[in-house]
């Protein structure tokens, strides 16, 4: 198992509970002395504390999981996400993309593609403008730290100025039952004002987001008209999408080296 999988696993075993070393190592398979160091590392980022023996959660945490973390998670299947994503999106369309990493990995696919963008992060603005080609816009505002996301009213007022042929939107979390929702307040405002602005609205998804929730709703299903995410997501998640008019484009899954 990959650290940052590892680091995931650990983070959503201690979320349901407090958990031993022992019951770390089991879990993952990773030893004890390994378990450890990854607990200082993850009570040091503030998404868990270090109880005698094991972690317990951080009450009312609220807060995704740390940029570094999800950055170095699942980099090759976000990677063919985004590129059935950017294949949507032709050269002179305007578009909107969205904080988090995997729309990250979709303005990568799209750095000198000749789009007009509006950039939610920071990241996604240097992604963008990799290659010359594009013309970037960002919203202004305030910028959160880690993820570099711009929140805000500037933010919410700057997505709701424009329209764009498609919005490629990001959740922490994509329950059919629950809807889209996200960590925090001002990420959830920004995304509901970017399904308003977009004639068409891209969901890209990496398939564990299907199986939990967040704090804030954005939206719904019936708010995007294409998910993309990989061929093992949920059977009913996909039924429902389809269900609901929904355009769904599977990618083969990708799994991690042994």
């Amino acid at each position: 198992m990959e650290r940052s999988e590892r680091q995931r696993a650990i983070i959503r075993a201690v979320d349901s509970g407090r958990r031993s070393v022992a019951d770390l190592a089991e879990l993952t398979g990773i030893s004890a002395v390994t378990i450890r160091r990854d607990l200082s590392e993850l009570s040091a980022q503030g998404v868990l504390r270090r109880v005698r023996g094991g972690a317990a959660p951080v009450i009312n945490r609220g807060e995704p999981y740390p940029f570094p973390l999800r950055i170095a998670s699942a980099t090759a299947e976000k990677a063919a996400l985004a590129h059935a994503a950017a294949a949507l999106i032709e050269p002179g369309m305007s578009v909107l993309i969205d904080n988090g990493t995997t729309a990250l990995a979709v303005a990568t696919e799209l750095s000198g593609r000749g789009v007009t963008a509006l950039a939610l992060s920071l990241h996604a603005a240097a992604a963008l403008a990799s290659r010359p080609g594009n013309e970037i816009i960002v919203p202004g505002g305030v910028v959160h730290e880690g993820d570099l996301a711009f929140m805000g009213a500037s933010a919410v007022d700057a997505v709701r100025e424009m329209r764009f042929d498609y919005a490629v939107i990001g959740a922490c979390a994509a329950d059919p039952a629950t809807g889209l929702t996200v960590a925090r307040w001002d990420d959830a405002a920004v995304k509901r004002a970017a399904l308003v602005s977009a004639r068409r609205a891209i969901l890209v998804a990496t398939t564990d987001k299907f199986e939990r929730t967040a704090a804030h709703r954005f939206g719904s299903l019936d708010d995007i008209d294409t998910l993309v995410t990989t061929a093992d997501a949920p059977v009913a998640a996909l039924r429902d999408a389809r269900a609901r008019g929904t355009q769904v484009i599977t990618v083969d899954p990708v799994r991690p080296s042994s």
